[in-house]
């Protein structure tokens, strides 16, 4: 069975696609249920244990990047919540952190090492992904010289919007702006390196990033999960062809054969062998990182 909302008795702070979170006091609580979303609607049927595996294997990387930079994590585990926590065990364990509250900035960090998704759109239209110009003649799926940075908004309604730095660096201010590409790259390069002693490729991410109030900035929300992330098993990778992939992808080429959904609300049921292949993806990643749920 899936858990798809949380009812806790404290101030909602936000309701996302994915995580429930609550506003107490300096901190967040960040509650992960199985919702799943694509083309920025919710799915009807939620995936088993979906929220504790995104949770742990965030958990997972937010340790193995914290010298990269600091994250928000204050404690992973129920038993070092707050006393009025506790009563809500069953519900919030493994599928649930206490955070620090930050200020987010208002735009999403996106490095990509290969070519796919919304970038090979643009790509094929024009020669470049969010402005940068890129060789001419690569091909779904294909390994970029070099991995690249290209921010995105952060929309409360719609999709997020592609911008160039020069945009991003106007929203932010130049220093943050630099700041925020240099730490993307630097952590999309550690999940290359991890992933790739087991057997996968980081094809892309997005990061989000908030400011203490010593104006420090921290890496939030999650990091290199298969709903924030592109992950391909290395040895089926083809340039030219679909990669399989252990992320949602399953799910959006499902919901690309449906020639009766216009991708608005309401999203259509989900079959069940979709919700279990979903599920087997998710499981299958989080098991090579060693990640229990």
């Amino acid at each position: 069975m899936s858990l798809l909302g949380t009812d806790l008795p404290f101030p909602v702070f936000r309701r996302g696609k994915v995580r429930d979170v609550y506003a107490l006091g300096e901190h967040l609580l960040l509650v992960a249920t199985d919702r799943i979303s694509a083309f920025d609607c919710v799915m009807p049927q939620g995936i088993p244990d979906k929220g504790r595996i995104l949770t742990q294997v965030a958990n997972f990387w937010f340790h193995a990047t914290r010298d990269l930079i600091p994250n928000h994590l204050v404690a992973t585990q129920v038993k070092d919540y707050l006393a009025e926590l506790q009563p809500y065990r069953e519900q919030l364990e493994g599928r649930s952190i206490l955070v620090r509250r930050t200020e987010p900035l208002p735009v999403e960090c996106v490095v990509r090492g290969y070519l796919a998704g919304s970038g090979l759109k643009e790509y094929q239209a024009d020669g470049t992904v969010c402005g940068l110009k890129l060789p001419p003649g690569l091909r779904l799926a294909d390994r970029l010289p070099e991995p690249i940075f290209t921010p995105a908004t952060k929309e409360d309604e719609g999709h997020d919007i592609n911008i160039s730095f020069e945009r991003m660096a106007e929203i932010v201010g130049e220093e943050r702006a630099a700041q925020l590409r240099q730490v993307s790259l630097a952590l999309y390069q550690r999940g290359v390196e991890l992933a790739a002693q087991r057997g996968i490729l980081l094809a892309d991410t997005k990061f989000e990033f908030g400011v203490l109030p010593d104006g420090s900035l921290i890496v939030i929300d999650e990091v290199l999960t298969p709903d924030s992330s592109r992950y391909w098993l290395a040895d089926t990778w083809r340039p030219g062809q679909n990669p399989p992939s252990l992320d949602k992808q399953f799910l959006r080429d499902y919901l690309e054969t449906l020639p009766t959904w216009n991708k608005q609300a309401p999203a259509p049921d989900l079959p069940q062998p979709i919700i279990q292949g979903i599920r087997e993806r998710y499981l299958d990643l989080a098991s090579r990182f060693g990640v229990e749920v």
